[in-house]
């Protein structure tokens, strides 16, 4: 489907020279990354890589060390909480394992937002989240609770909760963990397909290649605690840099060594119990 918005070339989110961690630990240092609205953009990497800790940075539950992050002309950094809550009216989360309420059935579970946030009659209210699970395939399964639907079926809810308040950007943590081939397609093709109608800016923090690349308009590999790699799809499934060949391949050895490095506090440790290298 193609796109029923004008294209908006000012970023919904940027990151300029961000550094990220924990503590005195750094995580990613120097990022520098963007997304605008009405774009499929995809923050890549193995496990440990450090998406997660993007997405927590763009969301407000983690300051930056150093650098610049903006979200829609607003530099965060300036945020206090106020700032924060009203700025995450803005945004949609699509969180790794769904998130549901488990004691509320479909229809409940996406209209749970416009509940807490939204002032609207209860027909406007139904009339809101049934078309938004019909746009995921999914009005005719209001009724069900979540143990009468399948995994994937629980994820298309979760899908339409996420955009249910049409966010200017959303991001979607693993929207492809966890499900089948056919249930792995469908959630591709809906983010690509939301993401046209509503104009957001949507990021994914995922490790799925064929899938992402499948609906992607820009990714970036992060590893190594930086910025491995950016580029279309087939800028990338062309790089022939070791990472980024050893990511798209899945090859068990390369940049990612698969044996743990010895560190000084290993060799420490050893040596307390007279153990050799």
């Amino acid at each position: 489907m193609e796109s029923t918005q004008t294209p908006d070339l000012t970023p919904a989110l940027l990151f300029d020279k961000v550094t990220l961690g924990y503590g005195d630990f750094t995580v990613l240092r120097d990022i520098s990354l963007k997304a605008r609205r009405g774009e499929v953009v995809a923050i890549m990497g193995g496990s440990g890589s450090g998406k997660t800790t993007i997405l927590r940075a763009a969301t407000g539950q983690l300051r930056p060390f150093a650098g610049r992050m903006v979200l829609f002309d607003q530099d965060v950094q300036t945020f206090d909480q106020s700032a924060w809550q009203t700025m995450r009216q803005r945004l949609g989360v699509l969180f790794q394992q769904g998130a549901l309420f488990t004691d509320l059935d479909v229809f409940e579970n996406v209209a749970f937002p416009l509940r807490e946030h939204a002032l609207l009659d209860d027909a406007e209210l139904t009339a809101k989240v049934l078309d938004t699970l019909e746009a995921v395939g999914l009005r005719a399964a209001a009724h069900l609770k979540l143990s009468e639907i399948s995994g994937g079926m629980a994820r298309r809810v979760a899908l339409a909760r996420a955009v249910i308040r049409s966010p200017d950007l959303v991001f979607y943590d693993e929207p492809f963990a966890g499900l089948d081939p056919i249930s792995m397609g469908i959630a591709a093709r809906l983010i690509r397909r939301l993401s046209d109608q509503l104009g957001c800016a949507s990021v994914l923090i995922t490790h799925d290649v064929s899938e992402t690349f499948s609906i992607a308009d820009t990714i970036y590999i992060v590893g190594q605690g930086g910025l491995k790699a950016s580029g279309s799809p087939e800028d990338l499934m062309a790089s022939r840099d070791p990472y980024v060949r050893q990511f798209l391949d899945g090859l068990p050895d390369g940049p990612v060594a698969f044996d743990y490095p010895v560190t000084p506090a290993f060799e420490r440790w050893a040596k307390a119990r007279g153990v050799g290298r």
